[in-house]
C-alpha cells in the first residue's frame, strides 16, 4: 500500500511545472508528510488525554489543522465541497498556512520542542506546487496513509529513505544527502554504541547515521526508561542546508523519534576552542562534506586553518568528543598524504590527542558520482596513537548505481576489526616509524602484490619514439598498397 502511495505521488507531481527534480520531490513531499504525521500524532496525544481525563490543547489552530483543509471528511470520506482545490488552495498554502507556520520559531525558545520545529521547516523551505489540483491529488493520498503503528512508521521509513537514495543517484548535489547505508552500519557496529551514550553528528544531512544508530540500539521489549532515553537523550545532529534538514527530521520521525535533536545551523561557525565538557558527546559518527571553503571569518574559529571544510570538521569532531569517546569520521584519501601545512598539523594533532585505531580504505564508486576515494577514520579520544591498523576494502567486482556495496562486502572487515588481525587485505603500522617531518599514513598494503617499478623517464621516451617509428612504417605500408 505504501509503496504504491509513493509511485502514486511521483506520478502526480511529474504534471506539476513547478517540481522539476529528484530534490524538489523529496522537499514537496517531505512537507505535506510533515503536517500529515502531525495530525496523527496531535490525535493520538488527544486520545491520551481524554483517558486520562485530562484537557488538551491541540499545537496548530483549528483552520489550520490537517483534517480542516488538508483533508476535511464527511461520514468518513473527502468532503469535496469542503476541501479547497485549484487557485484556492495555492492561496492558502502560500498565503495563509506557511505564514502561520513560520511564527511558531518566533514563539518557542527551545529548539528542540516540536513546536520550534514546525517552525523551522516552515521558514526554510516553500511550496512549489503551481497546480492546486495537483497538491489535491497529493493530500488526498498521502491523508490515506497513517502514523499511528511502528509498523507504519517502519515501511514508510524504508520508502523515505530509498528516495533520499534517489536524490543521491540523481546528480552531485543529491549526493550530499545520501550515505551507503552498508558502510554507516559496518561503522557503528565497530564504535558499538550503548543505550545512555549520546550519539552526534554535526553534519549530519538526511540524519542516515543517526536513524541507524537508533535502528541499531532499539528492541521493542525495552523498558520504558531506556526507551525514552533513546527518543530525548541520544542523538543530536546540526545541520546547515535547508533541505537536508527538513530531510533529516522527516527521516527521523519515520524512523520512530518524534521529536529530533537537530539542528539548523552551520557547525563551523562555533569556536572550537569555547567547546565545553556539557557540549560533549560519547560517539561521533559522520560524513562531512568534502570540499567547499568557508570564509575566513570561519577559519578563525580553528587552530588548524584550512580551506578544506572537511578539516574544520575533523577538528570540531576531536573537540566535541569526551574524554574515552569514539568517532568514525568519512573523509577524502588524500587526507592521509597530503603534504601542505594543513593536512600535516592536523595528522599530528589526531596522532598525538586520540588513538587512530583503525583506517577503513573504502573502493572507488563507494560513493556514487562522488569522483573521489575515501577512508574511514576510527578513533578514540584521550590517548596517543602507538599502531594503526588498516583494512583495504575489496569487494571484487566494480561499484556503480546497479551494483552497490552491501553488508556482505564489510563483513570481513567488521569480524577483523575486532581483534585487528592481519590478512591479505589488513596491516598494522607502528606510529614510531612513521616520518616525524610529514605523518604520513598513507594506504600502502604490504600484503598485496609488488608493483613494478617505475621506469626511468629516458626509458619511457625511447619507448615511444621506437613506437612512432612503428606506426610510422605502417603508414608507409598501407601507402603502397594504394
Amino acid at each position: 500500500m505504501f509503496e504504491n502511495a509513493f509511485n502514486n505521488i511521483d506520478r502526480v507531481l511529474r504534471n506539476d511545472e513547478g517540481i522539476s527534480s529528484e530534490l524538489d520531490y523529496a522537499e514537496q513531499t517531505s512537507w505535506v508528510l510533515f503536517l500529515k504525521y502531525l495530525d496523527d500524532l496531535e490525535a493520538e496525544r488527544q486520545d491520551e488525554a481524554e483517558l486520562e481525563g485530562e484537557a488538551y490543547t491541540p499545537i496548530l489552530e483549528t483552520p489550520y489543522r490537517w483534517q480542516t483543509w488538508a483533508a476535511p471528511k464527511a461520514n468518513g470520506k473527502l468532503d469535496h465541497n469542503a476541501a479547497k482545490t485549484g487557485e484556492d488552495l495555492i492561496d492558502f498554502v502560500n498565503r495563509e498556512l506557511f505564514p502561520y507556520l513560520k511564527k511558531f520559531r518566533e514563539a518557542s525558545d527551545d529548539p528542540d520542542t516540536l513546536e520550534y520545529k514546525i517552525g523551522e521547516i516552515f521558514s526554510e523551505i516553500v511550496s512549489k506546487f503551481r497546480s492546486g489540483y495537483t497538491l489535491r491529488d497529493v493530500l488526498e493520498i498521502i491523508d490515506g496513509l497513517n502514523f499511528n503503528s511502528q509498523k507504519a512508521k517502519h515501511e514508510l521509513s524504508d520508502l523515505y529513505e530509498s528516495r533520499i537514495k534517489r536524490m543521491g543517484n540523481a546528480g552531485r548535489n543529491g549526493g550530499e544527502y545520501y550515505t551507503p547505508r552498508p558502510l554507516i552500519r559496518a561503522m557503528i557496529k565497530v564504535v558499538e554504541p550503548q543505550i545512555g551514550e549520546t550519539i552526534y553528528d554535526g553534519a549530519c544531512g538526511s540524519a542516515g547515521f543517526l536513524c541507524e544508530a537508533w535502528e541499531y540500539l532499539r528492541r521493542d521489549d525495552l523498558p520504558s526508561k531506556d526507551w525514552q532515553t533513546l527518543q530525548r537523550k541520544t542523538f543530536y545532529g546540526q545541520e546547515k542546508k535547508s533541505l537536508a534538514y527538513v530531510l533529516g527530521i522527516m527521516n527521523m520521525i519515520l524512523h520512530g523519534i518524534e521529536t529530533p535533536s537537530i539542528r539548523h545551523t552551520n557547525t563551523l561557525t562555533e569556536n572550537v576552542m569555547d567547546i565545553q565538557e556539557r557540549d560533549r558527546h560519547d560517539i561521533v559518527l559522520a560524513n562531512p562534506p568534502f570540499g567547499g571553503g568557508e570564509r575566513k571569518e570561519v577559519q578563525q574559529n580553528f587552530p588548524i586553518k584550512s580551506g578544506e571544510t572537511a578539516y574544520l570538521f575533523l577538528q570540531h569532531f576531536m573537540r566535541k568528543l569526551k574524554a574515552g569517546g569514539r568517532g568514525a569520521v568519512v573523509i577524502k584519501n588524500t587526507f592521509l598524504s597530503n603534504t601542505d601545512g594543513a593536512s600535516v598539523a592536523l595528522r599530528k594533532e589526531l596522532l598525538e590527542t586520540c588513538n587512530l585505531h583503525t583506517v577503513l580504505d573504502c573502493p572507488g564508486g563507494t560513493f556514487q558520482g562522488a569522483g573521489v576515494k575515501t577512508v574511514v577514520l576510527f578513533f578514540e579520544k584521550g590517548s596517543k596513537t602507538r599502531s594503526v591498523w588498516y583494512y583495504q576494502l575489496d569487494p571484487g567486482r566494480n561499484l556503480g548505481k546497479t551494483n552497490p556495496l552491501n553488508d556482505a562486502d564489510l563483513e570481513e572487515f567488521v569480524t577483523l576489526q575486532m581483534e585487528l588481525e592481519d590478512s591479505p587485505q589488513s596491516w598494522s603500522v607502528d606510529v614510531a616509524n612513521l616520518d616525524a617531518e610529514t605523518w604520513d599514513l598513507s594506504v600502502k598494503n604490504p600484503n598485496g602484490p609488488e608493483e613494478a617499478p617505475l621506469r626511468e623517464p629516458s626509458e619511457i621516451i625511447d619507448a615511444m619514439l621506437a613506437r612512432d617509428a612503428e606506426t610510422a612504417q605502417i603508414l608507409e605500408d598501407i601507402r603502397g598498397m594504394l
